[in-house]
């Protein structure tokens, strides 16, 4: 199957907020409001033109991968990071290799742009094979109340967690 990944630009917002919408349509652990967060976080200043990604199958969009700035914080220090929020692939196309190609994309792009590291909450099953491991593990914390092995952060580079610990801040988008 012929994926293209690629940098989403202003044509594809209506298609993404297909592809979101229908990825998280019956997900269990869902509010099933993904899309209006990708379209929050696209207007805020944590939003990084490079780093919402798209994938192609025969010219139609069938995934997405959203990252955006956040900060963790511990007293005086601010450490800069990413949030993934959300990965996203149509139904249809789940379970054949498409989210692990935006993700791994994402990654290259985000350390080519000098990020450091990058905060999620998802399955505590599927991010591990990329390299995610629980923030606990670094005394990383988020501001809400949520199983701590669904809390994963993944190093860009090798030593992009050394020192990094205190509480995840995330833009007010996340919130509205």
């Amino acid at each position: 199957m012929g994926i293209t990944i690629r940098e989403e630009n202003s044509v594809d917002h209506v298609a993404v907020f297909q592809v979101v919408e229908e990825a998280f349509k019956t997900m269990e652990f869902s509010d099933h409001s993904e899309q209006f967060l990708v379209e929050r976080l696209r207007k805020s200043p944590a939003f990084v033109p490079g780093l919402s990604l798209v994938a192609e199958h025969n010219h139609a969009l069938i995934g997405h991968i959203l990252l955006t700035r956040i900060t963790i914080k511990n007293g005086d220090q601010v450490f800069d990071s990413l949030a993934l929020a959300p990965v996203s692939v149509k139904p249809a196309f789940q379970r054949k290799g498409v989210g692990a190609k935006l993700i791994l994309e994402a990654h290259k792009r985000a350390k080519d742009l000098g990020f450091k590291s990058i905060i999620l909450l998802g399955h505590a099953d599927y991010y591990p094979r990329f390299g995610y491991q629980p923030t606990s593990k670094y005394g990383i914390k988020l501001p809400f109340e949520v199983p701590e092995e669904n809390c994963m952060v993944f190093a860009l580079t090798e030593n992009g967690l050394d020192g990094v610990h205190g509480m995840v801040e995330y833009p007010e988008a996340f919130y509205s």
